[in-house]
């Protein structure tokens, strides 16, 4: 085995690196989300720090190539990472309340966590190379075959955390098990030194799991649920509702928004006053056999919908089968979940526009509730003749959008807006709050298939102050261009409205 010790230890240390990118996506989205900004901070970050990792490494073998030097490095890497497991929520908060523009909240959160332990673990590989070197004569090979077995490190990290650990562990416990792994390659390559020190390292973190552990029990003792599905980290507790003073719980996946809740006292209303927008649907579309939902959450409008429509049919497309087991223990699924009326698919939004066969008298676009996750590929044109397409001649769509009614906030409106101008023949918009036009909002687009008119009164007294929000002759005072596959900016306009 000690021919092969440093193929072993260049293949987990690359596989540690890429654990901890995986991982990192789901540490930083309770607080800044998971949008392609994050992305690109935790990906440019984690690329230049190897980079850098390489350099100084290489520079470093030449200077002190021994083992005792790589154990020291691989050594501080997991120190680093155990350290981040144990701050990185208190970090996250700070930098969270303290930078305001995603862009640079991002960057300084990579920097900060995954930056140094990714520099320590990018020195492993040329270090390697260095005290694997015998003749000038195999160094290509030498270099080839190691970089390799790193390469192929990464790639089995990739995989195991993507499709096994993310979803079995706890992103803490994950990061705690990375460090004490890297800390045990250290003792690979050096054994006898700061033997005491590394094994004490290991017995704190091994610890500090159990400590985690039981935190998380405690948590749920007392009602709050934090877990990674293979999708998202999801976060539910219990709170008040600040309008009814009704307590209520809550789904959380990002900081600035919450993505469900029911009534727990008595699970008699809709929580948000948005969903409640959605009831418009009988003025809309008088007659309805079946509908469909795009993104469940907490199931708590298909509640709604099955009672207001006994004889209704209603299909719910939720990409998450994680969302739909916590509904189904926590939140409104529970009434309804042996209801022969009520179908769900677990399946992305847009993949079950392009194959389903079904004709609908009305769709729900309620997948936008998270900022900063918007799933861009169903504000597109495409999406939305997808929409059209499945409508039945007098079908309607409703999506909720958060963003501002005008300025430079009012991007994403006013871009969906023109995308469904381009499909549809009437598009009515029903701002949910009175706030500023140039404040964020919930705003419901109601798309129309039939270019009949639609009246602006109802008989239904209940229905008519939504009907009254509506606005008059909408059209935004700075034109966007329509949302395409092709060209779809959507988290820059996103990042305009949180800004």
């Amino acid at each position: 085995m000690k021919k092969y010790t440093l193929e072993i230890i260049v293949f987990i240390t690359g596989a540690c690196v890429m654990i901890l990118e995986m991982v990192g996506s789901r540490i930083l989205a309770p607080h800044l989300g998971t949008s392609i900004l994050v992305w690109t901070s935790l990906i440019g970050v984690i690329l230049a720090s190897l980079s850098l990792g390489y350099s100084w490494g290489g520079r470093l073998a030449d200077k002190k190539p021994s083992y005792t030097q790589l154990g020291k490095i691989i050594f501080l890497s997991g120190c680093y990472v155990g350290l981040t497991a144990i701050a990185k929520t208190h970090l996250l908060y700070f930098i969270q309340f303290s930078l305001h523009d995603l862009r640079l909240a991002s960057l300084a959160a990579t920097l900060i966590i995954f930056a140094p332990p990714s520099v320590l673990l990018g020195m492993v590989s040329p270090y390697a190379v260095k005290l694997k070197m015998q003749t000038i004569a195999t160094s290509g090979a030498t270099v080839g075959n190691l970089y390799a077995i790193s390469t192929v490190g990464s790639i089995f990290g990739t995989f195991i955390a993507g499709f096994y650990l993310i979803a079995l562990l706890g992103n803490t416990s994950i990061l705690f098990i990375l460090a004490i792994t890297i800390v045990a390659v250290s003792l690979l390559a050096a054994p006898k030194n700061f033997f005491f020190i590394k094994i004490l390292a290991v017995s704190f973190f091994l610890i500090s799991i159990s400590l985690n552990h039981a935190l998380r029990l405690a948590l749920q003792k007392k009602g709050v649920i934090d877990i990674d599905t293979d999708y998202q980290r999801i976060i539910s507790f219990e709170t008040t509702d600040k309008k009814s003073n009704r307590p209520i719980r809550v789904i959380v996946t990002d900081p600035y928004g919450t993505q469900s809740a029911v009534f727990t006292d008595r699970d008699d209303d809709l929580v948000f006053e948005y969903a409640k927008y959605y009831r418009l649907t009988e003025h809309f579309v008088p007659h309805i056999s079946r509908g469909m939902v795009i993104g469940g959450a907490g199931y708590t409008y298909p509640k709604d919908f099955l009672a207001r429509f006994p004889k209704a049919k209603l299909d719910v497309v939720e990409i998450d089968p994680g969302m739909t087991e916590l509904a189904r223990q926590y939140f409104s699924l529970q009434s309804i979940q042996n209801e022969p009326r009520l179908a769900i698919y677990h399946m992305d939004g847009r993949r079950f526009l392009n194959t389903t066969a079904e004709r609908y008298d009305v769709i729900f676009g309620d997948a936008f509730r998270s900022l900063y996750s918007l799933p861009y590929a169903l504000t597109t044109k495409e999406a939305v003749q997808k929409m059209f397409e499945r409508l039945n001649d007098n079908g309607a769509v409703f999506v909720n959008i958060v963003s501002a009614r005008e300025g430079r906030r009012g991007a994403f409106l006013a871009a969906e807006y023109a995308t469904y101008r381009s499909v549809f023949p009437q598009v009515y918009l029903f701002p949910v709050s009175d706030t500023r036009a140039d404040e964020m909002q919930n705003i419901i687009l109601v798309a129309k298939k039939s270019p009949q008119t639609i009246l602006r009164t109802s008989v239904n007294k209940d229905l008519q102050p939504y009907l009254d929000r509506r606005l008059a002759d909408w059209s935004p005072a700075t034109p966007r261009p329509i949302l395409t596959d092709d060209y779809a900016p959507v988290d820059q306009y996103i990042l305009q409205t949180i800004l």
